[in-house]
């Protein structure tokens, strides 16, 4: 599978896989509200297809504020079911990853499952609160610096869409 950065064209493509991965009504969940008008970060969202072109997986990145402290918002992340057992999602995450930071973002947050993303160094964050009603013990970071989350903490709110991410 080639990963490469998200086109305008794959939006379809990957609103489609989103829905294929996902229980409807996903757009319903609090994360999406601070995906709301704010655009994704550049040169972090991924597609994964195969020789032939087939979508296989994608992941996008949104930014945030913890606190007023600049974060990451991780995802979603989905594999198509046809490709899933084959370490694509990982593949996608850590890609994700070190892209941020080598583009000088410190932290990176998620809500999701503790022992899957546990595997990328993502710990349980206390004192950071997601919109309700995330369950607190779903909500996810990883420090790309030493320290990066140090201190750090509060609500996480919208970027604002005149911001450059």
């Amino acid at each position: 599978m080639l990963l490469t950065l998200e086109q305008p064209d794959d939006r379809w493509e990957v609103e489609a896989l989103y829905d294929l991965c996902f229980a409807p009504g996903r757009e319903a969940l609090s994360s999406y509200r601070l995906r709301d008008d704010v655009p994704p970060v550049r040169g972090l969202c991924l597609v994964a297809r195969d020789d032939l072109g087939i979508l296989g997986g994608a992941i996008r990145v949104w930014p945030v504020r913890v606190g007023g402290t600049p974060a990451l918002l991780l995802g979603p992340v989905a594999v198509h079911p046809t490709r899933q057992g084959e370490g694509l999602g990982g593949r996608l995450i850590r890609q994700v990853l070190s892209r941020a930071e080598d583009g000088g973002w410190d932290r990176v947050l998620l809500v999701g499952d503790a022992p899957y993303y546990r595997r990328f160094g993502f710990e349980k964050l206390t004192g950071v609160e997601m919109p309700p009603p995330t369950n607190p013990d779903r909500v996810l970071g990883i420090a790309l610096t030493d320290g990066a989350w140090k201190g750090v903490g509060g609500r996480v709110t919208r970027w604002t869409p005149t911001e450059p991410a």
